[in-house]
């Protein structure tokens, strides 16, 4: 049975979600505010979040990175905002799924089920090494020649992706779909600029590249440096 932590402030939609998910095999439980959410997130450690973004204390998107600064639990951004904005910096701060509503239970529940795949998938081999650059995927960890690498969590998210297929080339509509959960709109210019921040991150430029070797027309490959 899944945990499903459920944070929003409309008890009509509150108690329709926590019915709804409950009569499809969900155990879960809810928050009617942002502080809340972060506590019972953190002691309750819920299976994942359904996470609404207009919340009384404070703004979902700040509440969202307080989480992801202390725990990695799956969190689906669930909210009347549907704006690319809206959408681009829950994703940048660490959703792993964005849902607007209105949207129906069954449709929620194969967004929770998809993530839970998703995370469990990720979470099988625990660390991805390509050359001396090591990325740990349970501690959401990177480090080259055993020195630490700090990245968002999106660069984190981006680099496992390619790590998880070293030398294999990725198109940056790949990229955007399994990464960004852009299946339907999104542009490459996204990929290209945060290439650019996890390049400057590992060391090297689109001029020198070492680990991310970019295939004009086509995406780009993660690879062990050649020297």
């Amino acid at each position: 049975m899944v945990q499903v932590l459920v944070v929003e402030d409309d008890p009509s939609i509150r108690r329709a979600l926590m019915r709804s998910l409950g009569e499809l095999g969900h155990a879960v439980s809810s928050a009617p505010d942002g502080m809340t959410g972060l506590r019972e997130a953190i002691e309750g450690r819920p299976d994942i979040v359904v996470l609404d973004l207009g919340l009384p204390d404070l703004d979902g998107t700040e509440l969202l990175r307080m989480l992801r600064a202390v725990s990695q639990v799956p969190v689906i951004v669930a909210t009347a905002r549907d704006d690319d904005r809206s959408v681009v910096r829950a994703l940048d701060a660490g959703a792993d799924d964005y849902v607007p509503k209105p949207f129906s239970a069954t449709a929620l529940d194969a967004r929770i089920r998809a993530v839970l795949r998703r995370t469990s998938t990720n979470e099988t081999d625990a660390a991805l090494v390509v050359g001396d650059l090591v990325v740990d995927v349970r501690s959401r960890t990177v480090a080259i020649a055993g020195e630490p690498v700090e990245l968002s969590p999106r660069e984190f998210d981006l680099l496992a992706y390619l790590a998880a297929r070293p030398g294999q080339v990725v198109s940056k509509r790949e990229l955007l779909t399994e990464v960004w959960r852009q299946p339907y709109g999104g542009a490459d210019k996204t990929v290209d600029v945060h290439l650019s921040w996890l390049r400057r991150k590992l060391g090297e430029s689109a001029h020198e590249p070492r680990y991310l070797q970019s295939i004009r027309g086509v995406g780009v490959k993660l690879v062990e440096p050649s020297g």
